[in-house]
């Protein structure tokens, strides 16, 4: 794989992001004592920062690969979605998809810690369907944008915005413009994405939904072939960490990537990096085996990166030559 070359053809191509946008906050600080109140440390803050996450992060990850990125989300009103607008804004991301609906709370994970040692992680969420108005606001944006779309992304983390009749919907309406669709799924929609070209749940999503717990790797092939077969999916990539990924294909072909990650820092974000460079690659002509290393090389990089991250062509061609 030539991935100078890849990255000619991935640069520009129009790709939606549909999906459940979230903030990740962060608050370093240093630990000197013990709470009176109770016996729990007590954290002296001196660094806050904000990334995005969920599908935001997808956005980024695309638009650091060079892609030609639309966001279509819901957020709520407060203090927190003008952050979330203020991200995009910073950097060069369209924020004009992203409906911001009363009374709802934008999704954020706001991590505390003591140099890097994570002690504890707040979520304030809102996973209720979104009112009628906002769905309609959701699929008339997609309507408008999906007649120059090569790829859609579905990043499903079941914070509400991905209710069925979206999902029905928005596969119906990739269907009759012939647009390539992945999905990074969860739990509770997981046997909703049916037909799509690739599918991407880890080891964990994949025992969970079949009821399963795989002893062995003739169990995890069998489990892995139902769900290819159950949805109709054209591609099945399921990620293990640091075992790597598998690839099972509707044509009955089975093929392993072994991780490439030379040092694991920290892993948050890094399913979002996968489904990112695995369906660019795949939009642009890749075959999937070829997709698939590429989303592992820059999977390897993120790896090395604290907290929520993306990875660059750039910093994807020096690290494939380590």
């Amino acid at each position: 794989m030539n991935l100078q070359e890849l990255s000619n053809k991935i640069k520009g191509i129009k790709t939606i992001v549909l999906g459940d946008m979230m903030l990740d906050g962060y608050k370093w600080g240093k630990v000197q004592r013990i709470s009176p109140e109770a016996p729990v440390p007590v954290i002296e803050i001196n660094k806050e920062e904000y990334r995005l996450g969920g599908a935001a992060n997808v956005a980024l990850n695309l638009a650091s690969l060079g892609a030609d990125v639309f966001a279509v989300g819901i957020m709520g009103t407060g203090v927190n979605s003008r952050i979330m607008k203020k991200l995009f804004k910073q950097h060069g991301l369209n924020s004009s998809g992203l409906i911001a609906e009363k009374g709802r709370k934008t999704t954020i994970k706001t991590r505390i810690g003591a140099a890097t040692q994570q002690i504890v992680r707040i979520d304030i969420e809102d996973t209720t369907e979104p009112d009628e108005l906002s769905k309609t606001q959701i699929m008339n944006i997609l309507k408008e944008h999906i007649c120059d779309a090569k790829l859609m992304i579905i990043e499903d983390y079941n914070k509400g915005l991905l209710c069925a009749d979206i999902i029905r919907q928005s596969l119906d309406l990739c269907k009759k413009y012939q647009v390539p669709v992945a999905v990074d799924p969860k739990q509770k929609n997981f046997f909703l994405y049916r037909k799509v070209d690739i599918f991407k749940p880890n080891f964990i999503e994949l025992q969970t939904n079949l009821g399963q717990r795989f002893e062995t790797d003739a169990d995890f092939t069998n489990g892995a072939m139902q769900i290819l077969k159950k949805l109709g999916c054209k591609h099945l990539v399921v990620t293990r960490g640091a075992k790597g990924m598998c690839i099972f294909s509707a044509d009955n072909t089975t093929r392993y990537i072994p991780s490439c990650a030379q040092e694991v820092f920290d892993v948050s974000g890094a399913g979002d990096t996968v489904i990112s460079a695995l369906g660019l690659a795949y939009a642009a002509g890749e075959e999937i085996l070829s997709a698939a290393e590429f989303a592992n090389i820059a999977a390897g990089v993120v790896c090395g990166k604290m907290g929520t991250a993306s990875a660059t062509i750039e910093e994807i061609v020096e690290y494939a030559k380590a």
